[in-house]
């Protein structure tokens, strides 16, 4: 149980260059549902958010698409007939963005394949990282840590789930564990890990309000 919360931290390492962030986008609402897209290193996949499944983690990762956080980003565990998880290394946009907490709220929409959520280890912990589900994997819907019980769900891949299958996945758990003996050094980082896929361009298809 342990070894699952924690491969569920928060991965952040100093990038090279620095975005713009403004505090008055984490107050922006996300629509009653909305598709956006990812363009990766292996092909594009689209993922369809549905608000009322978790509101608050679909405002937050509406507002990080809107404000380009994940684009030249990485897929930096991936780990096969379990998950992908993503997010920014670039330590300082991250921690402004953190800075602004999301609420915990319940587990409605269950993380069956496909199912995207926010990464945590415990309360008021979910910020900038995320994962995709390669498998349904209800224990994700139960599991405790810290007080807080499960994954919420708050949107789903409708396109491009073969592209999610195949981002690389031979390092597995390890740039997790490394990254704990390492400075604060993106270039090594990814001089390290160089077959990690990459997320290009994130932005909003439509929106439904």
């Amino acid at each position: 149980m342990k070894k699952l919360i924690a491969a569920f931290l928060v991965i952040s390492i100093t990038g090279c260059s620095h975005k713009p962030f403004k505090s008055v986008w984490t107050k922006e609402k996300a629509p009653s549902e909305f598709t956006m897209r990812f363009e990766t290193s292996k092909g594009d996949i689209e993922i369809s958010v549905t608000r009322a499944w978790s509101p608050l983690a679909a405002d937050r990762f509406y507002q990080l698409v809107r404000h380009r956080y994940f684009n030249n980003t990485l897929f930096y565990r991936v780990v096969p007939d379990f998950v992908v998880q993503f997010g920014n290394t670039d330590t300082t946009i991250t921690n402004r963005w953190n800075k602004y907490k999301i609420p915990d709220e319940p587990v409605i929409k269950g993380n069956l394949k496909g199912a995207l959520s926010f990464a945590r280890s415990g309360k008021e912990t979910r910020g900038t990282d995320l994962f995709i589900n390669l498998k349904d994997n209800p224990r994700l819907d139960t599991v405790q840590s810290s007080g807080v019980t499960g994954f919420p769900v708050f949107g789903m891949v409708t396109k491009g789930m073969e592209t999610v299958e195949a981002l690389y996945g031979g390092y597995g758990n390890k740039p997790l564990r490394v990254y704990d003996s390492l400075s604060a050094n993106r270039t090594k980082y990814l001089e390290m890990f160089p077959k990690l896929d990459s997320i290009k361009r994130a932005y909003i298809l439509k929106t439904k309000k």
